[in-house]
């Protein structure tokens, strides 16, 4: 397996557009969602949400979350991380890396409940299916 970094990986994820994240409900089962994505330097994703839906109240109560982002060309990402709602400063410099993606960010921003979710990554995998060999390549973060 050879190294993967983060410079391919951010190139990959910036690619995408969509991503599906799946949550942790409160009896333990597992709900998923299609969000759309953007993605720092530092492989934070982040994506917008209304702040009262079930998988907003889902990642307050278990910030775990898992995300499968791509299939263009046979190729994905799978990451698991922890989500949270920055604030202030922290806030700011993600809806700048978000608007970038998606310049309708800020009539969302307008939208009552509204709020902004990211999720730092703690293990990312990238699967090539195109390739006889490095299929899959891990990054332990």
């Amino acid at each position: 397996m050879s190294a993967l970094t983060k410079g391919e990986l951010h190139a990959f994820i910036a690619g995408q557009r969509y991503g599906v994240v799946a949550t942790v409900q409160g009896d333990g089962a597992t709900e998923s969602a299609l969000v759309g994505i953007a993605v720092s330097p530092e492989l934070e994703i982040y994506f917008d949400t209304l702040g009262e839906t079930r998988k907003a109240v889902n990642l307050r109560r278990d910030p775990r979350v898992s995300f499968v982002i791509g299939w263009d060309n046979e190729q994905s990402v799978q990451l698991e991380g922890i989500a949270d709602e920055p604030k202030g400063d922290e806030l700011v410099g993600l809806k700048r890396i978000y608007y970038a993606a998606w310049p309708d960010g800020p009539t969302r921003e307008s939208w009552p409940g509204i709020t902004w979710v990211r999720v730092k990554p703690r293990w990312i995998r990238f699967s090539d299916f195109n390739r006889s060999e490095d299929v899959v390549r891990e990054l332990s973060l």
